[in-house]
């Protein structure tokens, strides 16, 4: 096993060499954010790269020009949609022992790398480090419905690891050794292929582990369309993966229908928890929450529909 990170102060080069992929569409300004983070990191300078990989947006050049402004990044392009595609270009271009997975608009704590890294050496056999995404309002006095909504149900990177045996890549650390042993990301997946790559990390033997101090943070969208839009993309991604794998006639149409009667019968077991989640503290609140929930579960019943007849999975 790979020997932990001592509390003493180390030479950088007994630092394992990290490279931290990031993939962006359309979010320049973000990206800086993110950057300027990831640019004072508590981890050595000199033992992480970043590369950010533009996914066809629409101002390229300013993707390009964020980037020259931190010497240890570099951008380059994937074309083909989706952000899982653009991951595995980046993967491509790498030259760590470690692979770091953030998005262009999370915001990674000073010790994101320090912590994800010693949590990779201190754990047996380790495959994957799901680390936590904080959630936070643009305006902490007068939060939206859309963002209270999103602060109760957005990343849930620990039930995520449970439940499904991945996390999202908002904050995913890993060795290249596991990458190439069960391979890159299903780049066919619009959403969920994080999921699906997890599996395929616990099937192949190794543990997994969820680290709550190694956290990135990420604002919560503020309005129904960006809902709308997130909520279109991650049904397209339930759908693509459960429902399309399946091979026969009939077991596609009999996970469609489960999944769908999911959407539609009233959501008792939500409503009864958000009533009782102390993070919602004033009534208005809950209630607002409840309502922004049947919102999501109809848009993703009529999403789950559009492609069972037909459409194309959308990125959002």
């Amino acid at each position: 096993m790979n020997q932990p990170l001592s509390q003493e102060p180390q030479p950088a080069s007994s630092y394992p060499f990290v490279s931290v992929i990031i993939p962006v569409y359309n979010d320049a300004g973000r990206l800086k954010i993110c950057l300027e983070a990831l640019a004072n990191q508590t981890y050595p300078q000199s033992q992480y790269e970043i590369i950010v990989i533009d996914n066809g947006s629409d101002a390229v050049e300013q993707v390009e020009a964020v980037v020259a402004q931190y010497p240890n990044a570099i951008a380059t392009q994937e074309l083909k949609p989706g952000s899982y595609a653009a991951r595995n270009h980046g993967l491509t271009l790498t030259k760590g022992e470690v692979i770091a997975f953030t998005d262009a608009d999370c915001v990674p704590a000073v010790d994101w790398l320090e912590k994800g890294v010693h949590h990779l050496l201190t754990t047996l056999n380790c495959g994957q480090v799901v680390g936590k995404v904080e959630i936070f309002f643009e305006n902490p006095d007068r939060p939206t419905p859309v963002e209270l909504y999103e602060s109760v149900t957005a990343f849930p990177q620990e039930r995520l690891l449970q439940q499904f045996r991945g996390g999202a890549t908002a904050n995913v650390l890993t060795w290249r050794k596991v990458i190439d042993q069960v391979g890159s990301f299903n780049d066919r997946l619009k959403s969920n292929g994080d999921l699906e790559w997890g599996k395929r990390v616990f099937l192949a033997g190794y543990q997994q582990v969820y680290a709550a101090d190694v956290q990135v943070g990420h604002p919560a969208r503020r309005s129904l369309n960006e809902l709308h839009k997130r909520t279109v993309r991650l049904s397209g991604g339930v759908y693509d993966l459960y429902i399309q794998q399946d091979a026969s006639f009939w077991e596609r149409n009999k996970t469609f229908a489960r999944l769908l009667l999911n959407d539609l019968v009233p959501p008792v077991n939500f409503i009864v928890n958000t009533f009782k989640n102390p993070k919602l503290n004033r009534l208005g609140y809950k209630v607002k929450v409840s309502l922004v929930f049947f919102f999501v579960r109809y848009i993703s019943a009529w999403e789950k529909t559009r492609l069972k007849f037909g459409g194309v999975s959308d990125r959002g």
